[in-house]
């Protein structure tokens, strides 16, 4: 097992707690370090870096934010110069027009971490590598896709696909992660299920420094050479060097950002953030006040199962969120630090610029008839109105910007309207016997609502809240803790309805192919079937399909796209096929004793949540703090 020579002895033994790494750490300068948090916790294998296979080593290490690198980045946010960044390669992919082909020019003069210089030999290798082996983490999207890859020059790959694919670089493009590019002079020869690729030869800024061999903490170092790396194209890195780390529970992560020994904490809860932001002064988050979270591009939702009968009518579903109060909601889940959305794509990034925002109007005009009367069920205003419920307990917390308002809280939700649910019910077939409602059956209507449990203690707290809104209405409602085995009944289908998240986008870039291609209908499985991701609702529609075909045939910045786009956002309103609710806000938390330049929602030049592979160009803004 490898360990730097630099590091001293103490940093070799187990590491019990932040302030213990801290102490140990004397051959890093404090000062020169950024100490982060890493989400995955202890790594069981912490000495595997080969991060195409699968054994038990770590992602969100340092591996993937510091030392790998791909063709394209697309930020969450606004990006550094715009959302699309060509990083190994030099421009956008080029397709043929038929998107049968595609061709990728890469960058010159970037040079692997041991001097050995990138070139096209190293994506020809890494596709040769997983067409021909099977069980890396990319085999079968490699297999599905590519009929295979040449090099008319070292600049120069040629992917020939087996079928049109005008979406074929999203593998090779960064939302949390992608493909990364191997380095053909390194796993030559090697086993690629085998081989532990350690220590970690870089095509990014840094090296690895050394790590725990128990797993807690891994340190990375600048390159001396870091002007050979992509990201050399934005200034040189900040920090000398980075430091991820497990730092406990969420009581642990703020006690270690009080001291200054931890700078991002990945993820707290919103009382850790009521805690520092009265008792750490340097602390911040990425809004300047309440909520203080990061909206991440994911959209937390109740997912209705549509191969069980009870979802199956369009009446119930919508009956179903006309029941619900989002604020009361809020206020459980988050505390009231959460950023709603009526449709079905997150309010984040500039998803808000391309279609909340357009959108005001028809979904303030969209209307239902249940039968007895005609509602307009969308109010505009909600944000605001949770925004104001919050102002008395929260004060100068609360932003009075109208349009900080409406980025921090959202804009509006549905109305909770019993009335216009009972009569929808009713038009169901379904009777009500005193506060009880029946089935067209005669069976209680009962509905069990999977939450995920401790893991995720935010939405377990918002399910909780729709179970007991459903019952005051008369449904029969429970919800149900699955824990360990969340993931695996939710994409089992083995849920009635469940808290999760179906739709997760680019969050910078308005085209929603990375989830709804996957909502098409050929790829719903039957029951008792694993369900192909994201689909996990297994709605289909023949409306949907013709939407996602049409995305299919355009090329990726088409503007054609976001009005595609919005066709699906009416259908998903009208349809209802799951009820979502909110953008899920990450409550990384930024210390400004050491550094400075973090993004933050006034400079949101990249996302600040410290395991996605795009914080990366955190490093080149981040500057020492005085002292």
């Amino acid at each position: 097992m490898w360990l730097a020579r630099s590091f001293t002895l103490a940093m070799s033994v187990l590491v019990l707690s932040v302030s213990a790494y801290a102490q140990s750490s004397t051959a890093v300068p404090r000062h020169e370090t950024l100490i982060v948090e890493n989400p995955e916790g202890t790594i069981k294998n912490a000495g595997w870096f080969n991060i195409w296979a699968v054994n038990a080593g770590g992602q969100s290490t340092g591996l993937h934010q510091l030392a790998m690198d791909t063709f394209w980045y697309i930020d969450p946010d606004r990006g550094l110069n715009g959302v699309w960044d060509s990083s190994l390669a030099s421009e956008p992919p080029i397709y043929n027009e038929d998107f049968t082909e595609m061709t990728v020019k890469l960058r010159p003069g970037l040079y692997w971490s041991d001097g050995v210089e990138f070139t096209a030999d190293d994506v020809v290798f890494t596709i040769n590598t997983h067409l021909n082996t099977n069980e890396l983490i990319r085999s079968a999207q490699v297999q599905l896709n590519v009929d295979s890859i040449s090099a008319p020059d070292k600049h120069t790959a040629v992917f020939k696909l087996k079928k049109p694919n005008s979406r074929f670089h999203s593998l090779f493009t960064v939302r949390w992660n992608a493909m990364w590019i191997m380095p053909k002079h390194v796993f030559e020869g090697k086993d690629p299920l085998k081989f532990d690729f350690n220590p970690p030869v870089s095509l990014g800024s840094y090296v690895l420094h050394g790590y725990d061999p128990n797993g807690q903490w891994f340190t990375w170092r600048k390159r001396d050479d870091w002007q050979r790396t992509s990201l050399a194209r934005f200034g040189e890195p900040g920090p000398r060097y980075v430091t991820y780390l497990d730092p406990g529970p969420p009581d642990k992560r703020v006690i270690a950002q009080r001291n200054h020994e931890l700078d991002i904490i990945h993820d707290t809860s919103p009382e850790g953030v009521f805690t520092l932001v009265k008792q750490s002064p340097t602390s911040i988050g990425w809004f300047e006040g309440f909520p203080y979270g990061h909206p991440d591009p994911t959209l937390p939702q109740v997912i209705f199962n549509h191969q069980n009968p009870k979802f199956q009518n369009r009446d119930v579903r919508w009956a179903l969120a006309l029941a619900l109060d989002i604020k009361a909601i809020v206020m459980a889940s988050y505390r009231g630090a959460a950023t709603i959305s009526a449709i079905a794509i997150p309010p984040t990034g500039t998803h808000p610029d391309y279609y909340h925002k357009p959108m005001q109007e028809w979904l303030s005009n969209f209307e239902i008839d249940t039968g007895k009367k005609v509602i307009k069920p969308y109010d505009p205003a909600k944000g605001r109105e949770i925004a104001e419920t919050l102002r008395p307990s929260m004060g100068d917390q609360i932003p009075s910007d109208p349009d900080k308002i409406d980025a921090a809280f959202g804009l509006g939700w549905w109305k909770q309207d019993l009335e216009a649910a009972a009569q929808l019910l009713e038009r169901a077939g379904f009777t009500r016997r005193g506060n009880n409602w029946y089935m067209p059956n005669g069976e209680r209507f009962s509905i069990k609502l999977v939450v995920e449990g401790e893991a995720r203690p935010v939405m377990t707290r918002g399910g909780s809240m729709i179970a007991e809104q459903w019952r005051r209405f008369g449904i029969d409602a429970t919800t149900e803790s699955a824990q360990a085995a969340f993931l695996t009944r939710r994409n089992g289908g083995d849920f009635e309805a469940i808290i999760s998240w179906s739709v997760e986008t680019w969050g910078g870039h308005p085209d929603l192919s990375f989830f709804l291609d996957s909502w098409h209908s050929q790829f719903v499985q039957p029951a008792g079937k694993v369900q192909t991701p994201r689909n996990w609702s297994r709605w289909s529609h023949p409306e949907l399909d013709k939407i996602i075909e049409q995305i299919r045939a355009i090329p990726f910045d088409d503007p054609k796209g976001i009005e595609l786009g919005k066709e699906y956002v009416k259908l998903a309103v009208q349809e209802m096929p799951i009820i979502p609710l909110m953008s899920y806000n990450v409550f990384t938390m930024m210390d400004t004793k050491y550094w400075t330049g973090y993004p933050t929602a006034d400079n949101p030049y990249t996302n600040p949540v410290p395991n996605w592979s795009n914080s990366r160009y955190m490093m080149v803004r981040l500057k020492p703090a005085a002292q």
